[in-house]
């Protein structure tokens, strides 16, 4: 595995306090991981391997800027993905741009993967790969839900029994965290525009619970 060193800017979703992978890590090493986004810039070092930099909702391009699609260096962006409040699941979701480093992807890949992760590469767009096939089928199951098409059991318990999934939409989303659902859905509406993302009410009624005092 190649060496790496943290420095946390904030909490962090993909190692929560006390995950095996922070224990690996060193000082001065050629890797290095900004845990909890970049803090107030990504520190610019050409002697690194990969710079590699904590997603959360937001795109790469909002820490490292853009150039007309152009952009692109030896930082890169990941986070690891977890269902809201559900425990870190083994996938990593390892964010490049159009003029991203190969060799920066590549290191970053085998850090991972020597880790006992599986990577995949995504390019730097609002959701990434997994949130953005996801977040439509919460938001519709809960507008289902809204419209009495059909019980929240009814509904889990199809998806289980007729399609073979672990759970249900409903008991998923809501295991994550509605409010969580809506943060995500609705920074990849802004983003996008498109309608299935735009929250269910009952993500908005959570949210709103969730920011009363």
């Amino acid at each position: 595995m190649r060496d790496y060193s943290i420095l946390h800017n904030g909490p962090s979703r993909s190692f929560p306090e006390g995950d095996p992978f922070l224990a690996g890590a060193g000082e001065g090493t050629d890797i290095l991981l900004l845990l909890g986004g970049s803090g107030s810039h990504v520190p610019g070092d050409a002697s690194k391997a990969a710079i590699l930099v904590e997603l959360d909702t937001e795109c790469l391009g909002v820490h490292t800027g853009e150039a007309s699609g152009g952009e692109g260096s030896n930082v890169l962006g990941f986070a690891r993905y977890r269902n809201g409040n559900d425990a870190p699941t083994n996938l990593i979701e390892l964010v490049r741009q159009p003029a991203s480093d190969p060799a920066a992807i590549a290191a970053a890949r085998a850090l991972f993967e020597a880790a006992g992760f599986e990577v995949v590469v995504c390019a730097d767009q609002p959701g990434r790969i997994v949130d953005r096939l996801v977040r439509p089928k919460y938001n519709a199951a809960l507008r289902f839900l809204d419209e009495g098409l059909a019980s929240a059991q009814a509904m889990d318990m199809t998806c289980r029994m007729g399609l073979g999934y672990p759970d249900g939409p409903i008991e998923r989303v809501e295991r994550g965290g509605l409010a969580r659902h809506h943060d995500v859905s609705k920074a990849i509406f802004e983003m996008t525009g498109h309608n299935s993302y735009m929250p269910a009410r009952r993500a908005v009624v959570a949210k709103a619970r969730e920011d009363k005092p």
